[in-house]
C-alpha cells in the first residue's frame, strides 16, 4: 500500500508541473494521514482539483490502519477562481485495511475498497501571490466492498463472499496550504 501511495504522489507531482497550485492538508498530516493535491484553473470561475490521502500504519490500537483515498473534483467559485466560496462535485476511490467502529477492541478487522460520490463546500483565501489557504468539508455516498479477517491469523472470519455497505457520510475536510507553481 505504501508503494501505491508513493506512486500516486509521484504522479500528482509530475502532473502538477502544468498545474497552478500544489496543496497539502495540515490537520490530516498532523494526525498521521498526509493529504496532497493539485488544483488548476479551467475557466474564470471553474477549477479542477485532484488529491490523495493515505495512512500506512501497521498497528493502531492493535489493528492495521491503512487507507488510500484518491479524489477528482470539479469546483465552481462564486466570485472567481481561488478567491472566496466554492462548491464542488467529486468522485473518488479508496483501498483500506482497518477496524470498523463496531469491531474496535475485537480480534477482527476489514479489508476492501470503496467508491465515493459527493459534494464539497469550501472557502479559499489568498495570502499573497504564491500562497493560499483552502478550507473545505465534503461528503456524500460511500459504497464499500470488503471482507473480514482475524488479526492474529489473517484468516477470514466469515465465508459469505464479500460484504457490502453503503452510507451517506462526511469523509473529506481540512485546511489546505496551497503554493502557486
Amino acid at each position: 500500500m505504501k508503494k501505491i501511495f508513493l506512486l500516486v504522489v509521484l504522479l500528482v507531482v509530475t502532473l502538477s508541473q502544468a498545474q497552478t497550485y500544489i496543496k497539502f492538508n495540515a490537520p490530516t498530516t498532523l494526525l498521521g494521514a498526509p493529504q496532497i493535491g493539485v488544483e488548476t484553473k479551467l475557466g474564470k470561475k471553474i477549477t479542477f482539483e485532484g488529491d490523495v490521502l493515505g495512512t500506512y500504519w501497521e498497528s493502531f490500537n492493535g489493528a492495521p490502519l491503512k487507507v488510500l483515498m484518491v479524489f477528482a473534483e470539479g469546483r465552481y467559485h462564486f466570485k472567481e477562481a481561488y478567491n472566496g466560496p466554492y462548491v464542488g462535485g467529486h468522485i473518488g476511490g479508496g483501498l483500506f485495511q482497518f477496524q470498523k467502529w463496531n469491531y474496535i477492541n475485537s480480534d477482527k478487522y476489514q479489508t476492501g475498497e470503496s467508491l465515493f460520490f459527493g459534494v464539497s463546500v469550501g472557502y479559499e483565501i489568498k495570502i499573497n501571490e504564491k500562497w493560499m489557504i483552502d478550507m473545505f468539508i465534503g461528503g456524500g455516498n460511500q459504497q464499500g466492498h470488503y471482507v473480514g479477517r482475524h488479526l492474529n491469523t489473517g484468516e477470514r472470519y466469515e465465508h459469505s463472499g464479500y460484504n457490502k455497505s453503503g452510507e451517506w457520510l462526511p469523509y473529506r475536510g481540512g485546511i489546505m496550504f496551497c503554493y502557486k507553481l
